[in-house]
């Protein structure tokens, strides 16, 4: 089949699907490859026992019933109502990259203070006793997480449904502590195996919820960053991202939209071998992926470019003036003005706070210019105001 032909299919399944199963073949439909190395990954995890925290005070416990008939007794009914968590505190928090695979993440040092209360009733012909009181658990938890990323709607997503809690301790105290000694074993088994299936059930879900909420923060960022006025980027993923041992990498359209028309890419011609692993988080940012917003830019009035000598102008592709502009956006990440770009480093400061960049800790970024695209690779923190704001959306 020639060429042309199998990259027009290319670009049509890839615009009517949003992904494609092989990496390979979506390589050159990819405007902006994004590379997080082991630390970057490392860093990010610092933060998970935050989100973690979130995911366990968030969730939202089912009331259970169940009934058990006994010797002399008859039929014993009870049910489980207003569990709630108290007293959460999270120890440590460790992850391994796995290649071709996912994440694997363990928290330990799990412990919580779950609340409610028990209605229970339980008698004979003889005898009728109808019941409720409250109780308390004491738990010590493990959790582990096997989270796994693919392409979910044009995004990037998680999957973390292999999620098991390890429970090293659980112990009930009943209010009072006065109730026969049969019932109490009989509402320790219950309260226990009850509260071990809802606490999985329900933690492991919002877990997931909270990971796709991280995922879409994040990209959300990222889309408002390259998105001013009439101008937007698309960075909805071309394939599901690839997990090595040493890094995570996920592939974007990065296709510009102005004034109803959309730019399209089709011969990216990257390769993993284009980028390195020394530094924290990488962009590899095509040419074909610069130049349409770069003009668009320049169309609508938000950039120009004042050249001398030889240099070209604005319309023009000329790496030169990728490297001048994309150096001039990573030195003001960096809290400076970049000596090759004189002209009104104020305007573009404050189109580039506008976006967000100040909200970022960036530290020495660098600006790698090659024959048909460009590499920006820079080392990072997250910072602690952005996940109180993540934390609040999801706690809304």
């Amino acid at each position: 089949m020639p060429r042309d032909v199998v990259l027009l299919l290319l670009v049509l399944f890839g615009a009517s699907s949003g992904c494609l199963q092989d990496a390979p073949s979506a390589y050159n439909l990819t405007g902006v490859v994004c590379r997080l190395t082991y630390p970057a990954v490392a860093v990010l995890n610092e933060k998970t026992t935050k989100v973690i925290e979130a995911a366990f005070q968030h969730a939202r416990y089912p009331s259970m019933n169940g009934e058990k008939s006994l010797l002399f007794i008859g039929r014993v009914l009870y049910g489980l109502d207003n569990l709630e968590i108290h007293n959460l505190s999270i120890g440590r928090s460790a992850f391994e990259l796995l290649p071709g695979e996912g994440i694997a993440m363990e928290i330990s040092n799990v412990s919580a203070v779950f609340k409610g209360t028990i209605q229970y009733g339980y008698g004979s012909w003889l005898v009728s006793v109808a019941q409720s009181l409250d109780f308390e658990i004491e738990s010590q938890i493990d959790l582990g997480i096997n989270p796994k990323l693919y392409c979910g709607e044009g995004k990037v997503a998680a999957d973390t449904s292999d999620c098991y809690l390890n429970f090293h301790k659980l112990h009930l105290h009943l209010q009072g502590d006065k109730e026969p000694n049969w019932l109490k074993k009989l509402f320790t088994d219950f309260i226990t195996f009850t509260v071990k299936l809802v606490i999985k059930g329900q933690i492991c879900k919002e877990i997931n919820k909270v990971a796709n909420i991280l995922a879409d923060f994040i990209q959300e960022r990222a889309e408002h960053f390259l998105s001013d006025g009439n101008i937007s980027v698309d960075v909805g993923v071309t394939t599901a991202p690839v997990i090595t041992a040493n890094y995570i990498e996920s592939y974007h359209k990065g296709l510009t939209h102005y004034n109803n028309t959309t730019a399209v890419i089709s011969d990216s011609g990257f390769h993993p071998s284009q980028l390195t692993e020394h530094r924290m988080l990488y962009f590899r940012l095509s040419d074909h992926m610069l130049n349409p917003m770069l003009t668009a830019a320049h169309q609508d009035g938000r950039f120009q470019l004042n050249v001398s000598g030889d240099e070209l102008a604005v319309r023009s592709c000329s790496q030169q003036k990728f490297t001048h502009v994309v150096a001039a956006v990573v030195s003001l990440w960096d809290g400076c003005v970049s000596e090759r770009v004189p002209e009104q480093p104020v305007e573009l400061t404050r189109l580039l706070d506008k976006q967000g960049t100040h909200l970022f800790d960036i530290f020495n970024p660098e600006v790698i210019p090659q024959d048909g695209f460009t590499v920006v690779q820079m080392d990072f923190g997250f910072p602690h105001h952005l996940l109180v704001e993540f934390l609040k959306r999801t706690l809304q």
